[in-house]
């Protein structure tokens, strides 16, 4: 098989009459990490949420692993081993932290050192100590690693984060930013839409910046993190 883990090829995606998406491309190999750029509503979330198959794409095409997906359901998709770490964290206010992971535990990939509720205590030593809490009773720090951790106990082939450090205090994000840099060092194939571009020219591999659902620019981190022209023109910073 090849090492392209995603590939999205001139997707289209709307919402009723307003088209969102105009033909975007997108490449993910196996062990990278490559992220989604943009300005608010340019059209980020809603790639996220073609590739998982919540808004399908009306045209183009989605392949994972060699195998055609945008006309699948989430759930099936999920289990092709994606893993959606969503905007907004939607976790289960009834759950506790460990009935969260051992709900959603499940070695996709078929690692061999699979993630499992005791490692992703040891990643966030704070989810260890709040284990019995309910999802409502957890700061939204706590939250976004618990929405973190839900998705690693999947074993996901391909992580997609989106909006993972979003209102957080500089102190969780920075855990958050570390957590991130140790799973890409791991093999971890990691999506990314965020806005911190410092940190992320920092972490990724290659960028994809959108303008108004298309690919404006495309190419990796040291090309991206000298030209501060783009960061002007695309992305408001």
């Amino acid at each position: 098989m090849s090492d392209m883990l995603l590939e999205v090829a001139g997707i289209e995606t709307a919402y009723g009459q307003s088209q969102v998406l105009h033909g975007l491309d997108l490449e993910i190999r196996a062990g990278e990490t490559v992220t989604l750029l943009g300005r608010n509503g340019m059209g980020k979330t809603t790639a996220i949420r073609s590739i998982m198959g919540l808004t399908p794409a009306r045209q183009g095409a989605i392949s994972f692993r060699g195998s055609r997906i945008e006309a699948e359901a989430p759930d099936r998709i999920a289990r092709r081993g994606i893993a959606l770490v969503p905007e907004g964290r939607q976790i289960f206010p009834n759950l506790s932290v460990r009935e969260h992971l051992v709900a959603f535990a499940e070695n996709r990939s078929g690692a061999k050192e699979p993630w499992t509720p005791q490692r992703v205590f040891a990643l966030f030593p704070r989810l260890r100590e709040r284990a019995e809490h309910m999802g409502n009773q957890l700061s939204g720090g706590e939250q976004q690693m618990l929405a973190i951790g839900r998705a690693l106990v999947t074993n996901p082939y391909l992580l997609v984060l989106d909006e993972a450090t979003e209102g957080l205090a500089p102190l969780i994000r920075e855990e958050i930013w570390k957590c991130l840099a140790a799973l890409r060092a791991a093999g971890q194939t990691i999506l990314v839409v965020d806005k911190y571009i410092e940190r992320l020219v920092q972490l990724a591999d290659r960028h994809t910046i959108i303008e108004r659902g298309r690919v404006a620019w495309q190419g990796g981190s040291e090309e991206l993190s000298s030209n501060r022209e783009l960061w002007h023109r695309y992305l408001g910073v």
